[in-house]
């Protein structure tokens, strides 16, 4: 129990009803450490329950201190309202899996981590950049877990059938696929298409596809003003980013979408992006790691492969986005000393890559992402590296955000200048400014 013991002395309760005393507990959970059960911690996610109770009950067969955590998976469609509630009422889980895009509009229903426990330098240090948006003035929301970064799903058969041995490297190889991959029939209608993208409604990950163009082009979404209040940043003001960026990333995106263009491979009346190319009709899908398994279920006959997501020729250095799931303490959780040190053992190297690997998941761990891999798991642990994201205010509210730049671009009801904005102004709204 000594161990234990000096947890218990050393978690002390002043920061939002919890504090961690120092790096010696963060060295103690990444490092691992022996000792009895921290007691009951109830954890809640919408990722694979059976990985992560299979993980759990094998840790905890020779770290007796996770004997008492239970995972509960949740419907992802009701997770946000479901905990919105049950923290309300005073109930709900001691940790919950926070996606690092809902970080700002859920910090409250956290309790954050002290960077006496958990400092900036040895945050950036162990985790990827994706997971940035964990990091607060106060603290840490999260601890860092899995990734899913986006990449790119080729059906091999159409493009060897165009002449095509290697999915693209840069997006403006697509002009020229579109053409040649592309089909119509007699009456103009698409019957088999190059890329998806241009639309919104039938593009799976639209919003996250054309924010990780704007991100490669040099431009930025939200960006923190000299005053250190966030900001818009889709239309920068003047002397500030690249004024360019966000337009010419729409313009990109909307131009397969456009009928008169000779690379028109995308319109609204086609089916959903990752149905239409699980059915073998889509030459190149934009999709995230995670779906790997689903579209080899959707069709076993289909020949594919994965890539990495396509870069801007001229830029510097390789960019992507990813996705980052990271272990936060409820406010109002029941066993709050608890909760954060099994947030810490869950994300120490070992079982950081236990979990990873029960997923199909990168790891959000800089060392994990490092070690040897094979095949798609190599390409998903590069990817992930290169992986940044962006703070994201409220994300329902830019989903939308997103959603009406593109259709009021493609559907010719303003200017792609005009679009983007619109956009700005309408994030300025969200962000209460």
């Amino acid at each position: 129990m000594k161990k234990l013991s000096m947890f218990q002395l050393t978690l002390l309760v002043t920061f939002g009803g919890l504090a961690i005393a120092g790096v010696l507990i963060f060295s103690l959970a990444i490092g691992g450490g022996e000792s009895n059960t921290i007691g009951a911690v109830k954890i809640w996610g919408t990722l694979d329950q059976n990985a992560f109770a299979a993980v759990i009950r094998q840790v905890a067969e020779n770290n007796a201190q996770l004997s008492q955590v239970t995972y509960e998976q949740k419907d992802p469609a009701t997770f946000e309202s479901e905990l919105t509630n049950a923290l309300a009422s005073g109930g709900g889980p001691d940790l919950f899996l926070m996606r690092q895009d809902y970080a700002l509009k859920d910090a409250g229903k956290v309790a954050a981590i002290p960077s006496s426990a958990l400092s900036k330098a040895q945050f950036e240090n162990t985790f990827i950049q994706a997971a940035s948006p964990f990091l607060a003035q106060n603290g840490v929301i999260a601890v860092p877990l899995v990734a899913d970064p986006l990449v790119l799903y080729w059906n091999k058969d159409m493009l060897a059938s165009s002449g095509y041995p290697q999915p693209p490297k840069y997006w403006d190889e697509l002009f020229d696929m579109a053409q040649k991959i592309s089909k119509r029939d007699e009456s103009g209608s698409i019957t088999r298409s190059a890329i998806a993208m241009g639309e919104y409604k039938n593009v799976t990950n639209a919003k996250d596809i054309l924010a990780t163009l704007i991100l490669q082009a040099g431009g930025e979404i939200t960006a923190y003003d000299n005053t250190g209040r966030l900001s818009p940043a889709l239309a920068p003001r003047a002397g500030v980013g690249s004024v360019q960026s966000t337009a010419s990333a729409l313009r990109f995106y909307t131009e397969f979408a456009d009928p008169s263009k000779n690379d028109y491979s995308w319109n609204r009346s086609l089916p959903e992006s990752q149905k239409s190319f699980a059915s073998g009709d889509l030459a190149l899908y934009v999709g995230y790691a995670s779906e790997r398994l689903q579209v080899a279920r959707m069709n076993p006959n289909l020949n594919f492969s994965i890539a990495p997501l396509p870069q801007i020729r001229t830029a510097q250095n390789a960019l992507n986005t990813a996705r980052v799931w990271g272990l936060a303490a409820s406010r109002a959780g029941a066993n709050p000393n608890g909760a954060i040190t099994a947030a810490f053992l869950l994300a120490s190297s070992d079982t950081a890559g236990a979990i990873s690997s029960a997923l199909g998941m990168p790891s959000a761990r800089r060392d994990l992402l490092g070690k040897s891999a094979q095949g798609d798991e190599e390409l998903f642990n590069k990817q992930t590296i290169l992986a940044y994201s962006w703070l994201d205010p409220n994300p329902d509210e830019t989903e939308a955000l997103f959603r009406v730049m593109i259709e009021n671009t493609t559907s010719g009801a303003q200017l792609v200048a005009e679009a983007v904005q619109r956009a700005d102004q309408e994030m300025a709204r969200i962000l209460g400014l």
